[in-house]
């Protein structure tokens, strides 16, 4: 990654609001660059372009870490996690917090595992199993997912996985009015947070839905 994409996350991150360190920030490129490496055989992200990657992936990502700390989140288990997002940049920005991720794509899984070797990530765990096969007496905070499904699929797949007074965040785009009214019974948005994503235009909202 070039000293661009280091300035660019840089000030993406203050933009954000977030403190991190340098060998933090040094870390999150060094993900993108295993990312860019491996996707050229494995078609882990459909965005190619180092500098989009920047702010389409590591910042995107990022924008929910504020809300995390509010919320005194200790345990989070990606779902769908694909190419490691957002649990790979949330894992190295805050090693207090135990990651999981869970991506039943075997070549995907073989990166993830990689990526935590590589970037030594002690708080990270991968599992390569379908969400709603996963079982574990060790229950989470927090269920995050970005483009994984529908709300209501979301919650049904993965709600087994949320400890007692934990919440499901989904990353979303434009405002999900049609998936929120289809939620399952027994089951409410607790609040819709619009997200600013520094040099992203579109719309991110990030939807948190926890039992009524």
């Amino acid at each position: 990654m070039n000293q661009q994409s280091a300035a660019r996350l840089h000030v993406g991150i203050e933009q954000l609001g977030l403190i991190l360190d340098s060998p933090t920030e040094r870390r999150l490129l060094d993900y993108l660059a295993l990312l860019s490496k491996w996707n050229r055989v494995y078609n882990l992200t459909a965005i190619r372009e180092e500098s989009e990657m920047v702010s389409q992936h590591l910042l995107d990502s990022l924008a929910v870490l504020p809300h995390l700390n509010r919320c005194g989140i200790h345990k989070l288990v990606d779902v769908g996690s694909g190419g490691g997002l957002p649990g790979i940049p949330l894992a190295i920005s805050a090693p207090e917090i135990k990651v999981a991720l869970i991506e039943s794509s075997q070549k995907k899984a073989s990166f993830l595992q990689q990526a935590k070797i590589e970037l030594n990530l002690p708080n990270l765990s991968v599992h390569c199993i379908r969400v709603q096969d996963f079982r574990t007496n060790d229950l989470f905070d927090c269920v995050i997912s970005r483009a994984f499904s529908s709300l209501k699929d979301f919650v049904l797949q993965s709600s087994h996985l949320l400890a007692v007074g934990g919440c499901l965040l989904a990353m979303k785009g434009i405002y999900p009015g049609a998936e929120i009214a289809d939620l399952p019974p027994g089951w409410q948005l607790r609040r819709n947070m619009p997200l600013a994503v520094p040099e992203l235009g579109a719309q991110r909202n990030l939807i948190v839905i926890e039992k009524a």
